[in-house]
Parts: C-alpha cells; structure tokens; sequence
C-alpha cells in the first residue's frame, strides 16, 4: 500500500493530532496557513454536496478556538461564492486568528448574530463550534441552542467532529450537533468509530490536507496501534493465491462444534461462513439428532454425531471430535446452550488456536477461566457482543463508554484475541493493536448472523498456515467481508430481507 494511502486507514489519538499538529508548526508552517489550507478543501467539499443552485442560505455556527476559524474561512469562501452566508457566534472572546477571521466576515458584510433563531430560514448550517480535543461539556444558552438546532429540520455539516462529542470515546457531554456530515481534518479520530456517537456523526469523510508523514510517522508507535480495515488491506491478508500444488489437508482443517435441539440452524449457519471461508476441510461436531440434517445441508463436510443429554444438548465429544491433534482450529460455540459446560471445558484443553463464540463465552464466563486464556499453549479469539462480554469481562465498567478502550483492556487482561460486535466492530489482540470495521449495516441484527460470522472467522484461521498472518489480521478480515456481504445484501434485499441464510449466500461474492 502506497504511504499516502495507508492514512485512509490510520484513526489517531487527540494527544497524537495535537503531537502531530505541533510538529507541523516547529517546522516552520504558520498557524494561518493550515488553517487557510484545511478549510478551503472542506469549503471545496461542501460546495459539491451542497451546490448553489441547490442551497444558497448557509448559516455558520462559530467557536472560540481555531475550528470556529475553520468556520470563518469556510463562511468567507462561500460567500464570495455567491451563497447567502450568515455567521452565529454566541461567544464574546476568540482566539486571536479566529477574530482576524471574524473581523474579516464583517468586513465583508456577511451579517452577524448572537442569537441561534435568526439562522432558522437557512437551508444548510456549518457546524464550527468545536473541533477536538473538547472535554468539558456543553451548558447553558449554547446547550440550549445546540438542542434547537437538533430540532430543525436543516441539513448539518461538522468540520472535523460534531461539536458536543468526546473525540476520543465519542460521549455526548451534555448535548452534541446532530450532523448530516462530518468532514474529519487530517486523520481519522477514535469517535467516528464508537457506537454512541453514530447518531451524532452522520455521513463522514475525511479531508486530507497534506499533513507529512514524517510528522505522522515520528509521532505513532509502529506498528500502528489504530487501524481501520478496508478492502486493500483484507485483500492483502487473505490467503491467496494458494500454490499451484496442494490439497484440502494444506487448506486447513476447522472442527467447529456448534448446535442443540432447541438451536439446530445454527450448526448449519456457522457451517455455511466455514464454506464461504475456501477452508480445506471442515468437520462438524454436533448433537446425533442433527446429523441427517446435516449431511444433507453441507454434503461436502465431515459431520461428526455427539451424545446428547435428556435437553438435546451435546453431552460429550466422541473420539473423533478430540482428537484435536488432526484439526488446525476449532470453533466452538453457536446454539450449543449453557449447558454444554464439559464441552467447552473439554475444548479448552486444546493445544490448536479456539473461536469461542455464544455459549461457549457464557460458559467461559460461568466458569470464570477468562483470565487463564494466556496460558494455553496457543491463542484463543473471543468474540462476544455487548452483553456477553459485561459476562466475560465484570471488572470493566461501562464497555459502551469507550468500546474501543475496553475491547484492548479485555485483551490485555485475557490473554485472548477479542472481537467486540457492534456497529462498528472493535478488534483487539493482547499486545495493544486494534483493528476496527469502519462500517456495516444494522441488517446484521438478526438472529443467527453471528453463527456464519464464528463459522467465516474460524474456516479463515484454519488456512493461515499458508500465509502466517497475525491471527487479528485474519479475524478482522473475517469481521470486514461478514460485514460487507450484508451491506450489499441489504442494498439489494432492503435491511429487512437479510436473514442470515441470505447473508451467507453473499459472502462468496465479495471478492
């Protein structure tokens, strides 16, 4: 991937964009001249979102730092562009560049008020009045004009972040703009990829302005602690092409052990993402019951019947399923039910990597063993969502605050490879990288997704052998092509007609 190109992809700290940003500045680049080359490029973007002859009434909220100046420039180029521009800005004192800025406007004649109502006939308002790095929460009048503003039914767009929002785990303090847009200056920040600020955000891109990469790269530890995954990157980690000469043994071997009675689709869910993987061979482990359902459903796998209990729950795994040495990964979870308990406490005496998923993490979470995952001989990938993980991980308060920091402290504290679901899909291995899946689709809210997604995951870990990827590349690859299966499924389907049968029926077209 080309320097410039791999920026798509790295999300930054507020303390790394303020290092960053300063080392701009030592280096001689004034101050004004940033500000200048930033806000004429959002101001280049919003004239080809919003054009004139669409929109000629812009309203433009200002602050008191450098994102109200952003906000000013923008304001001053497209007045002079002919739109009908008119500057609200509920504060007495700016900073010095950002005054010279308002001086400006009024040089201009572009009218100024104090008051929020007197934007109300705009067709589009700017957003300036914070960018990063705010902390302290709004209050007072402007809370009060930032809830009206929500009210309204006008188009927003946010330079750089939505104002009200914490740029680094995107908590509202106290109330935030509601943004149509979000333009992201420079590099990606941590709140564009947190569940609780995707109501704030809207349709987000990134405005590159030119920042080094020297001042980039001098500034983040290597390897990149925060990454985004898109398509050039997950292509990059699969394991193609396969040599010329091979056979399914070298394609890998996934035993996944999945099902009950009462779940019976899901042994057939989570088989459906092994086969879309390309995996070698793949066994299936599941209650006796199952097993002509099964044969008939993946003629092409191994379908191992297991003894069940009264309930339908597999009681043990026969010989063949524990012989764990003949398997390069199991994965071991979908709709086996908390009863399963000797199972799963059978499995993790298995010397190959785990995919535990559902049950398998509420039993995990029951037996309370969560902590003692580094100590098995190979690495273990959790993959829970919100609620299984506050059962995994008690010690954590509110995950859902800062999603992206409590998926890398229940790593570090597990040992584990842990992939928390969500809106935005946080990765995270024990040594402190992060992967995040910038986007999906809420279609994905289905019973049974999961299934194929634990099924992707562990057909996907089988053939790393191959290629030797670190295994949160792989598992953020899987995460990456579930996640864009259903977004085109949904495209064409609507988000109502994506079951996860469909779902898996779109994996293969992907690549």
């Amino acid at each position: 991937m080309e320097p410039r190109q791999e920026l798509n992809s790295i999300v930054v700290t507020t303390e790394q964009m303020a290092n960053i940003e300063g080392k701009i500045f030592a280096g001689g680049m004034p101050v004004a001249a940033l500000m200048e080359k930033a806000a004429l490029l959002t101001s280049q973007r919003i004239q080809q979102l919003y054009p004139l002859h669409t929109v000629d009434k812009v309203g433009v909220l200002v602050g008191p730092g450098h994102n109200g100046g952003d906000a000013l420039v923008i304001a001053r180029e497209l007045h002079l562009q002919g739109y009908d521009v008119c500057v609200y800005c509920p504060f007495t004192k700016l900073k010095e560049l950002t005054q010279q800025h308002a001086n400006y406007a009024h040089s201009l004649g572009i009218p100024y008020h104090n008051d929020l109502e007197s934007l109300n006939h705009c067709q589009l308002i700017i957003d300036g009045l914070f960018g990063f790095g705010l902390k302290r929460s709004l209050s007072g009048n402007l809370a009060i004009d930032v809830d009206r503003l929500n009210q309204w039914s006008i188009p927003v767009v946010s330079v750089d972040i939505p104002s009200g929002l914490h740029t680094d785990t995107g908590e509202v303090l106290g109330t935030a703009v509601k943004a149509t847009h979000s333009l992201c200056l420079g590099l990606w920040k941590p709140v564009y990829f947190q569940d609780q600020a995707l109501a704030y955000t809207g349709i987000a891109e990134k405005i590159d302005f030119g920042i080094p990469l020297k001042d980039i790269f001098s500034t983040i530890p290597q390897p990149i602690p925060l990454q985004l995954l898109h398509k050039t990157l997950a292509l990059g980690f699969l394991p193609l092409p396969r040599p010329q000469l091979t056979h399914k043994y070298q394609q890998g071997h996934l035993l996944l052990i999945a099902g009950s009675h009462r779940y019976a689709g899901a042994s057939i869910l989570s088989s459906n993402g092994a086969k879309a993987s390309g995996v070698g061979m793949l066994s299936v482990a599941v209650p006796e019951s199952l097993k002509p359902l099964l044969v008939g459903k993946i003629p092409d796998g191994l379908v191992i019947d297991c003894p069940v209990s009264e309930k339908g729950v597999i009681a043990s795994l026969p010989p063949l399923a524990t012989d764990f040495a003949s398997y390069d990964i199991i994965a071991c979870g979908p709709g086996l039910t908390r009863e399963a308990t000797e199972v799963v406490t059978r499995v993790l005496e298995a010397k190959c990597p785990l995919v535990l998923d559902a049950d398998a993490l509420n039993i995990l979470a029951q037996l309370g063993t969560v902590n003692r995952l580094s100590k098995r001989q190979n690495a273990t990938v959790l993959t829970p969502h919100l609620g299984e993980f506050k059962r995994l991980f008690p010690d954590i308060h509110n995950p859902e605050k800062d999603r992206i920091t409590a998926t890398k402290q229940a790593a570090s504290q597990s040992g584990a490879i842990i992939l928390l679901k969500g809106a935005r899909t946080i990765i995270a291995n024990p040594q402190g990288k992060i992967w995040i899946i910038p986007e999906s689709t809420p279609a994905l809210a289905r019973g049974g997704s999961g299934d194929v997604l634990t099924g992707l995951i562990g057909g996907l870990l089988a053939q790393n052998k191959t290629t030797n990827h670190p295994l949160e590349e792989m598992v953020a690859t899987a995460a990456w092509w579930h996640a864009q299966a259903a977004i085109l499924a949904a495209k064409e389907r609507s988000e109502l007609g994506v079951d996860a049968g469909t779902l898996s029926q779109y994996l293969h077209t992907i690549f």
